[in-house]
């Protein structure tokens, strides 16, 4: 039997970061910015239909009226 190891077993390069200065250390890492507008957010083809865009804001509002109590 061969044991493998190595020295940086368990290495997190933002190892020493938590919380706040974590995430965002990380989205640095990644390229990730800032929503800046909810143009960022569109994407075209997410609903097949107009249909279907009715029917998931239906849900949502219904999903809101339900937790605002």
């Amino acid at each position: 039997m061969v044991a493998v190891t190595s020295s940086d077993a368990g290495f997190m390069p933002h190892g020493e970061l938590r919380g706040h200065a974590l995430a965002e250390a990380l989205a640095a890492s990644k390229g990730a910015r800032p929503i800046e507008s909810a143009e960022d957010l569109a994407v075209e083809g997410v609903f097949e239909s107009d249909a279907e865009l009715d029917e998931f804001l239906t849900w949502v509002r219904k999903e809101r009226r339900a937790h605002l109590a």
